[in-house]
């Protein structure tokens, strides 16, 4: 039969092969074993419960948790004259009728509901009268209790199954699920010795990037404006944090969409099907939006703030990329995104039980924005994924100009104030002894006696939260489950503490700048205070004492120039800039400052459109890629996307550097059998060790179009 699914995938598809393991999943389905397949986001799913469906006599159930995810493929396959449809809430009643008249009568092959229809006795009355031998669950990660995703509604699936009079094949797919989750999956569905699937946790093509301690809105202006042509998604933790940030891109001039659960259905749906049909670039959206959005030319996602755990970050995240295109996964981490994320779970969960579960894959996810190894692998790991290397070179971890620093001396100071903290308390009050605060609780309990009590008064109370969160990310730590974290000791604490380990920490490298003049920023100061007059708003709201003091050592004099100071985003630059480029302007004049220490000293600008040609230039005067990415202060990968992007413009350019000499042969052979030029198939049927730069100079090289 796999043959036949073959045919059927060629002729409604357009694919000459089913990529791994989508062929193994088919097989499994059809010959009558219950399944498990954990695929990637983009990995093709669908295909795996659709084909079978054509094969099968009767109609395939789908349980589907999103409308939206139901419109997308019912319309789809209708587009290949597939017949399929679905029933929810969105449909009219006699429209329902008129569908459910239709499937008794045998015109659909695959009929898609909501997991809540299966609560209702008129809906099992149907089934019961209908020939399924084939029953799919997506999102299967929705019927573990354990899962990120709990649907109390999919328990219902097992009750259905034991209903019918004959029992179908069942499969279960998800992007996403630990072993616990997986094992969960199969107990709650009541699958029979099921079939074990996975193709693996990782996409190569994301690059996942950590940033802690900025300000996030001017990072959101300044990497939008960077990238102002791409379509991305911003994913933030609340309702009014979606008004806000949409406006403020809104203001800002960007084409951008809003999405939550407050907004009525018709709203969501004119967002979804404008980012879907590129009317907007932009989506800001808590975590309502984006399962089963199938947009494929999605180039970046951005947590504004951090999700409650990994399953939920990799998920969004892995909605960047679809493509298999180069995409880039920001998560942008605050400590008060911990405190937003724990209100959460205790207001929305349901038991107790609930509630001390997510706190604990909370704890692991801000493990994972503490951690000094590798992002990739730390999530990896995390799925007991069988191919976790030590260094991916594709995350902010690996390849960072961030100064990699002993702090063993640090940790054992730490640790031993754990200790004698008798492993009873959490990070604040650790923090505050080690810090010799005289707060009130570090007070009553006589803990300013001990003799850790300020022995590291030389970091702040927030730098040493930060040490402590790296090193219980690092496994250096242990911190307790519930509600209030505890800060315990385990073997790698001692081999620390007996300096058989060393402990490392990332850090910014400090770069020379000019000191700002005094004078300059009082001045700046006296018009923030006007502005502030004028405006009714306290001075703090205008401009922080950072960001005057910032403008005071590059001095700004230019609209491009102002908006590269840390605090001055589009809006306020339209609001106040002009006033504050004034004031520096004069200054610059009366105190015969030249244009050269002006330049200098401001920051890196962005490259101009034709970077790629100065990429080119100083490639074809022989230097290599790393030379030129140190030269330019460019990544690696921009470089090699610069050579790439000459060679589609029919420049003069050798490639073989780019390409493992004993694969070239190989990679055109892959395309060739493929018939197509998309990425993430070709790599798939390549030795891992064949990257997707061999694959992209390969295709440019023999003028493939992409």
């Amino acid at each position: 039969m796999l043959k036949q699914a073959r045919k059927l995938l060629n002729k409604y598809y357009g694919y000459q092969d089913f990529r791994k393991p989508q062929d193994e999943v088919i097989n499994s389905i059809l010959r009558q074993r219950d399944t498990i397949a954990i695929m990637p986001t983009g990995a093709g799913k669908s295909i795996c419960y659709q084909i079978p469906a054509l094969l099968f006599s009767g109609i395939t159930l789908v349980i589907s948790p999103l409308i939206s995810l139901m419109k997308d493929q019912v319309d789809g396959l209708q587009e290949m004259e597939l017949p399929a449809t679905f029933l929810n809430s969105s449909i009219p009643y006699p429209e329902v009728a008129e569908r459910i008249e239709l499937a008794r009568r045998g015109k659909y092959k695959l009929l898609y509901i909501a997991p809540e229809r299966l609560e209702s006795a008129g809906f099992i009355d149907l089934l019961k009268s209908l020939p399924v031998p084939f029953l799919a669950v997506d999102e299967a990660h929705c019927v573990s209790q354990w899962g990120h995703d709990f649907r109390p509604s999919y328990l219902a699936i097992r009750t259905i199954l034991s209903n019918l009079s004959r029992r179908p094949v069942v499969a279960a797919f998800t992007a996403t699920a630990t072993p616990e989750v997986r094992k969960d999956i199969a107990n709650q569905l009541s699958l029979v010795a099921p079939d074990l699937f996975i193709s693996g946790f990782d996409r190569e093509n994301l690059t996942l990037t950590l940033r802690k301690g900025i300000d996030k809105d001017q990072f959101i202006l300044n990497y939008i404006e960077t990238n102002r042509h791409d379509a991305g998604i911003i994913y933030v933790a609340t309702r009014k944090e979606v008004e806000r940030i949409s406006g403020l891109l809104a203001e800002a001039g960007f084409r951008v969409g809003r999405y939550h659960a407050g907004l009525s259905e018709r709203e969501r749906n004119q967002t979804q099907e404008a980012f879907l049909f590129d009317n907007i670039e932009l989506v800001v959206a808590t975590n309502a939006f984006g399962m089963g959005i199938d947009k494929s030319n999605v180039r970046f996602v951005i947590h504004y703030n951090m999700p409650r755990n990994i399953e939920s970050y990799y998920q969004e995240a892995g909605r960047a990329g679809r493509d298999g295109e180069a995409a880039e996964c920001i998560l942008l981490y605050a400590p008060g995104d911990q405190h937003i994320q724990k209100f959460l779970i205790e207001q929305n969960a349901p038991t107790s039980t609930r509630i001390s579960e997510q706190l604990k894959k909370l704890q692991e996810i801000v493990d994972y924005c503490h951690t000094s190894k590798c992002l990739r692998g730390y999530i990896l790991t995390y799925f007991a994924d069988q191919k976790v290397v030590e260094k991916c070179g594709n995350c902010s971890n690996c390849s960072d100009d961030r100064e990699l620093i002993e702090i063993t001396t640090e940790a054992q100071k730490i640790l031993s104030c754990v200790y004698r903290l008798e492993q009873r308390w959490g990070i604040a009050l650790v923090a505050q002894v080690l810090a010799g605060s005289q707060n009130k609780k570090v007070l009553e309990n006589n803990f300013n006696r001990l003799s850790t009590y300020g022995i590291m008064s030389e970091y702040t109370i927030k730098e040493l939260k930060d040490m402590i969160n790296l090193l219980a990310a690092d496994g250096f730590l242990e911190l307790s489950e519930g509600k209030y974290p505890v800060v315990q000791l385990n073997n790698s604490s001692y081999q620390v503490l007996q300096g058989q380990e060393k402990v490392y920490q990332k850090i910014e490298r400090k770069h020379h700048k000019i000191r700002s003049d005094n004078r300059l920023f009082e001045l700046l100061r006296d018009l923030r205070k006007e502005i502030a007059r004028r405006e009714n708003l306290p001075p703090y709201l205008i401009f922080h004492d950072n960001t005057l003091h910032e403008m005071g050592r590059h001095l700004p004099l230019s609209r491009s120039s102002m908006l590269m100071i840390t605090g001055v985003g589009e809006v306020k630059f339209k609001k106040y800039g002009q006033e504050f480029i004034e004031v520096i302007q004069q200054y610059v004049e009366e105190n015969n400052l030249s244009e050269q220490l002006k330049q200098e000293s401001f920051p890196r600008r962005r490259p101009k459109k034709d970077s790629h040609l100065l990429t080119y230039q100083l490639f074809k005067s022989g230097k290599s890629l790393a030379e030129i990415a140190a030269e330019r202060d460019l990544s690696p990968r921009t470089i090699e996307e610069h050579l790439f992007k000459c060679s589609r413009e029919g420049l003069d350019l050798e490639l073989d550097c780019l390409i493992p000499s004993n694969y070239e042969e190989e990679i055109l052979r892959a395309i060739k059998q493929l018939g197509c030029t998309r990425l993430k198939p070709i790599k798939e049927i390549l030795p891992d060790e064949v990257g997707y730069t061999a694959i992209k100079a390969v295709l440019c090289k023999y003028k493939y179009r992409t």
